[in-house]
């Protein structure tokens, strides 16, 4: 029997995704910031992983953020059906504009 295994890297980020979805900081940065409905990820979103990108002990200028979470539990982090390509530069550099 054959099983696929995916081995992914959670480290100390699993604790601050989980103290931003107490504080509810995605919902108030929604409900803030107005944008097209179309986008697939919610600027609100986007800051939750500025901060985890910021608290990841890492230093790396922004079109280096999708890397980051390259290999990091994004689904789980994030929330489902995210994936590291949709945390591109261009999204998060939209979303920084927008605050």
């Amino acid at each position: 029997m054959s099983r696929d295994l995916r081995v992914e890297n959670l480290e100390h980020l699993g604790l601050v995704a989980g103290l931003v979805d107490a504080l509810g900081i995605v919902e108030q940065v929604n409900q803030h910031v107005s944008e097209d409905a179309r986008e697939q990820l919610s600027a609100g979103v986007i800051v939750k992983a500025m901060i985890l990108n910021g608290l990841g002990f890492v230093s790396a200028p922004l079109y280096l953020f999708e890397d980051f979470f390259a290999g990091k539990p994004t689904e789980h982090l994030l929330g489902p059906g995210i994936l590291p390509e949709q945390l591109n530069d261009d999204r998060w550099g939209h979303v920084l504009d927008l605050l």
